[in-house]
């Protein structure tokens, strides 16, 4: 099971920059604390990063993302482009799941589903969205939540074509 700061080391140097882009066109709040964060962790003011061009100040914040001691920072960077950007990605995993949610948020999760139908979801999935996305949703869904679905764990793991990066 990959952390955040290891979704974000192990896929593609693209999607890592649509993530960071898309939190800084679209979610400020969420661009400016994944800049503290990296600020903090390299110790120095955000302002400092901020005066650096986009094209040298991004990998720098990406880069520093993968660090064990920034998960949470990656989580957050994360989960918010999914909520936001991907919304309908997660509402169609659960619509197949049977698992009522709002807009692909769940209070509560059962502690198993049936294989058959995750197989039928994640290949749901892999027929409307980019299959990096997907992996990285699933790998993020399974890490983030309470719950582990053995079951997805095993898929994760065996499936190639949610292999991040890969």
């Amino acid at each position: 099971m990959l952390k955040s700061h290891e979704l974000i080391g192990f896929m593609s140097p693209s999607l890592a920059a649509d993530i960071l882009n898309f939190a800084f066109a679209e979610d400020k709040p969420t661009y400016k604390a994944t800049l503290a964060a990296v600020a903090e962790a390299r110790r120095v003011r955000p302002v400092y990063l901020l005066r650096q061009p986009r094209a040298q100040r991004d990998p720098l914040i990406l880069n520093t993302l993968t660090r064990p001691s920034l998960d949470a920072a990656a989580a957050t960077l994360i989960r918010a482009w999914l909520l936001k950007k991907y919304k309908a990605m997660l509402a169609d995993f659960l619509d197949a799941l049977g698992i009522p949610h709002q807009d692909g948020v769940v209070e509560t999760l059962p502690e198993k589903v049936e294989d058959d139908k995750l197989r039928n979801a994640v290949e749901t999935l892999l027929g409307k969205y980019p299959a990096e996305v997907v992996a990285v949703y699933l790998h993020a869904f399974n890490e983030m939540n309470e719950v582990n679905w053995e079951n997805l764990t095993r898929l994760l793991n065996e499936d190639s074509r949610l292999q991040v990066g890969g």
